[in-house]
């Protein structure tokens, strides 16, 4: 049964019992925890690592030798004063091959509010704000000796806002969270090149080719990506956004009227099934809010429980021991409610992006819940085992005191549980952990590296690439040309595409077997490269016409690269075909060709788009003509007027009054005015001579800005 916090038990009892030990629980031993989950039917969960050997652990890697890192964050939730970082990262070990760590050895020590690692280049990326920092063991005494700032310059005010969840993805780049936080950030192996600025975005890199830029966010903490390399993004009370257009092609040209391309994918909101209840503090903040809400006559409500808040650690599971309908499932934590979420995704058969259900299962309850309040999931890993790793940061409050009243914050100790840190881990009834531990890829050689492509659990896949790409060695090039051919799993196929690219050996004519997949992930990413060979713009332009909507918005973003009457046609009959999703909306106006007149008058000339006035349409004419009023050309902006004029849209006023209504507020963001120009202000009057008032009082706003 759950248990509901009722305040005024704690006014009337003291009993010799200080205020804070009255309102907050004793932590449990990790045997007592054990006992506190509530898991699905036919799973079990058992202690991996406990205290002493982890403390504060945010994020646990394998490595390609075996080894186990864990990155523990002491500092949370205060900034340490410069230089006196605490953050460490930990190697565990299983000695008696028991499948439980009984040992640990500190790594690296002393690092400021470090957050997450990733096995890189015989070492460890790791960030830790402001930095972005590769360190190494170079004498082979387990402890790291090198430490090379590779970026610097990111936000570092707030622990739950900062630089984290690196992440290597299919297409070679690694990606991190940066939750849209400011910052002016130098990559320090390339001292050319100018600083990027943060804002609005996260991260993205690759040391093979010395690139850095910004990618579509913002993602707080809990950053996945599929086998295709789709993103999906968790913060705090949002758990589950898909990242639908590169931000690469959203900024283009600088007069796309919406930038924000991060949708919430979930079909069921900020619902959860929590089996604790509310901290003191939360449920006091939550009635004094609530209360300040009704008396503003806002139309607002504070949860303090049953909903998202505190959503952290997405995990794409992409192992090979859970039952075969969990392949592709996001696990998520909720670390203000102690549970374990699971997401099930689904492609949407109309639109580029996904949906996100509740695992049939799962309708009425979690994955997994805790009626222990100090259970903190904030992370994840999918082991080489294909078992799920939960990392657990046990930790009496969790929340940055920013966001706590003072009153409230006086019998808080933040810093209660930094003496514990579990990791457990999920595995189906009746499986056991592997008693000869973990896999040593490092001395495999570069054709067994290839054939490791094959296998089922993702995180060997991943391992294999990585170290093909590190190893540069073009003599298994006829291998992976082979498997990329012939064999029979996809996800195998884009592995073998995507280590050619590393090794710089892909051509036009696998770009167009990738484009001509079989499978819709494949030829999105085939399409991408077809940006680099233009003898595959034949084939790209056919691709508007593919079966997947996610081919499509990527065939409408890569056509945006080049130019010519073919390419607008074929713009053209995207938004024929698609013009009620916004997604290939935004992808089509983001590139030149998809915003000039050439594509509207393209529109017009095939006499299908202008039959209807759907909504839909109307907001493309109005965010196509305010792409030309932020431009601001008087030629183009004149011509418009002309075929918003022309007989088949006269006859329906709806057309012209949106173009006038974009073209107003593009204008009003432009730095120069139209004043001056004559033919256009003629023009304008010309319209207004036979308008309505509505549209007469758009020109009056257009004339007198």
């Amino acid at each position: 049964m759950k248990l509901y916090y009722l305040p005024f038990v704690w006014l009337i009892t003291c009993f010799g019992l200080s205020c804070s030990e009255q309102h907050y629980s004793a932590s449990l031993s990790p045997q007592e925890a054990l006992k506190s989950f509530q898991l699905l039917e036919g799973y079990k969960i058992e202690l991996f690592a406990a205290e002493p050997f982890v403390l504060d652990p945010v994020e646990m890697i394998f490595d390609e030798n075996g080894d186990i890192y864990v990155v523990e964050m002491p500092d949370y939730p205060y900034k340490p004063e410069p230089g006196q970082g605490k953050s460490r990262i930990r190697r565990l070990v299983d000695t008696d091959g028991d499948g439980q760590i009984d040992q640990s050895t500190l790594f690296a020590d002393q690092l400021s509010e470090a957050t997450s690692v990733l096995a890189w280049d015989e070492g460890l990326i790791v960030t830790a704000a402001p930095n972005i920092l590769l360190i190494k063991d170079t004498d082979n005494d387990g402890k790291a000796d090198q430490k090379e700032v590779l970026f610097t310059g990111f936000f570092e005010n707030n622990s739950e806002a900062q630089i984290t969840n690196l992440r290597f993805s299919i297409d070679n780049w690694i990606y991190a969270a940066n939750f849209g936080q400011a910052g002016e950030v130098s990559f320090n192996r390339r001292p050319d090149l100018p600083a990027l600025s943060m804002r609005g975005g996260d991260f993205r890199f690759r040391l093979d080719r010395g690139s850095f830029e910004l990618a579509t966010g913002p993602t707080q903490f809990g950053q996945a990506i599929d086998d295709w390399g789709h993103r999906f993004m968790a913060q705090n009370t949002l758990h589950i956004r898909h990242a639908v257009i590169p931000y690469r092609y959203l900024h283009r040209h600088p007069y796309l009227p919406a930038t924000t391309a991060v949708y919430n994918i979930s079909d069921h909101d900020l619902l959860m099934y929590q089996q604790t209840p509310p901290p003191y503090w939360r449920a006091e903040r939550t009635q004094r809010r609530q209360k300040s809400y009704e008396e503003q006559n806002l139309d607002r409500v504070e949860y303090a429980e049953d909903h998202f808040t505190g959503a952290s650690g997405s995990t794409f599971y992409a192992g090979d021991a859970f039952p075969p309908d969990s392949y592709g499932n996001i696990f998520i934590g909720d670390v203000a409610g102690n549970l374990i979420h699971r997401d099930v995704l689904s492609p949407l058969d109309n639109s580029p992006t996904f949906i996100a259900k509740r695992h049939e299962a799962e309708q009425n309850k979690e994955f997994l819940a805790s009626t222990d309040p100090w259970f903190r999931p904030v992370n994840f890993t999918v082991g080489p085992d294909g078992f799920l790793y939960v990392i657990d940061m046990y930790r009496q409050h969790i929340e940055t005191p920013l966001s706590i009243p003072e009153d409230l914050k006086a019998e808080m100790d933040f810093l209660n549980g930094s003496q514990h840190g579990r990791i457990y881990r999920i595995m189906p009834e009746g499986s056991s952990a592997q008693a000869k531990g973990f896999p040593n890829l490092s001395h495999k050689t570069s054709a067994e590296y290839v054939d490791l492509l094959t296998h089922p659990n993702r995180w060997q896949r991943m391992q294999a690439q990585r170290l093909l790409l590190k190893r540069q060695d073009h003599s298994v090039e006829p291998q992976l040309r082979t498997l990329f051919r012939t064999h029979e799993d996809p996800r195998t196929r884009l592995h073998a595409f995507f280590v050619l690219e590393g090794l710089n050996l892909l051509d036009a004519e696998l770009v167009k077997l990738a484009m001509e997949d079989p499978h819709p992930g494949i030829r999105e990413n085939g399409i991408v490269f077809s940006e680099k060979f233009p003898e595959c713009l034949p084939l790209l332009i056919e691709s508007v016409e593919d079966s997947s909507p996610r081919v499509v918005l990527q065939a409408s973003l890569s056509l945006g690269q080049f130019s010519g009457g073919e390419v607008v046609a074929a713009l053209a009959k995207v938004m024929t075909n698609y013009s009620a999703d916004p997604w290939i909306r935004t992808a089509v106006l983001s590139s030149e060709p998809g915003s000039s007149l050439d594509l509207f008058e393209s529109l017009i000339q095939q006499k299908v788009f202008f039959q209807d006035t759907l909504a839909l349409k109307l907001d493309f004419v109005a965010a196509f003509s305010q792409v030309l009023g932020a431009r601001n050309k008087p030629k183009e902006l004149t011509h418009f007027l002309t075929l918003l004029s022309l007989p088949d849209l006269a006859k329906e006023k709806k057309w012209q009054l949106m173009g006038l209504k974009g073209l107003a507020e593009g204008l009003e963001k432009s730095a120069v005015k139209p004043k001056t120009d004559m033919a256009l202000i003629t023009q304008l009057k010309e319209i207004e001579a036979n308008a309505d008032e509505v549209t007469k009082g758009i020109i009056q706003g257009i004339l007198n800005l």
